[in-house]
């Protein structure tokens, strides 16, 4: 039998993290969790999905973007890392392409992501 195959069946087994559907452009915040010494601590972060990569669900990382005192901050987060708490969608943005590496270059309202309209639904009375 093969390795590979052999490593992909140890794994099946193991419980895949379910997170809701995001894209690039989205607005998310992740809730990570962060060891000081023998404390833990969780530590929210808040920015843009610029691109989600990889194939299997264990190589898949996603980077988010944000900026902080006029810096960017960009940091990647694997989707399997047992230290990710929760992630939660706060805007759907509306974007073209994949990887938005181009706000990296942009700065202040240029740098801003069209929000794409939800379909509301109304209640009959």
């Amino acid at each position: 039998m093969d390795l590979i195959k052999v490593v992909d069946q140890a794994f099946a087994n193991e419980k895949v993290a379910s997170y809701p559907q995001f894209k690039a452009g989205d607005t998310i915040t992740v809730t990570y969790r962060i060891k000081e010494g023998d404390k833990d601590r969780l530590q929210k972060f808040r920015g843009v999905v610029i691109q989600i990569s990889g194939s299997t669900p264990y190589t898949r990382t996603f980077t988010i973007r944000k900026i902080s005192g006029g810096i960017g901050v960009e940091r990647i987060f694997p989707f399997q890392s047992p230290f990710i708490d929760s992630i939660e969608i706060n805007k759907i943005g509306k974007v073209r392409r994949a990887r938005i590496f181009y706000l990296r270059n942009l700065q202040g309202k240029k740098a801003r992501i069209k929000e794409a309209k939800r379909g509301t639904i109304k209640e009959e009375e």
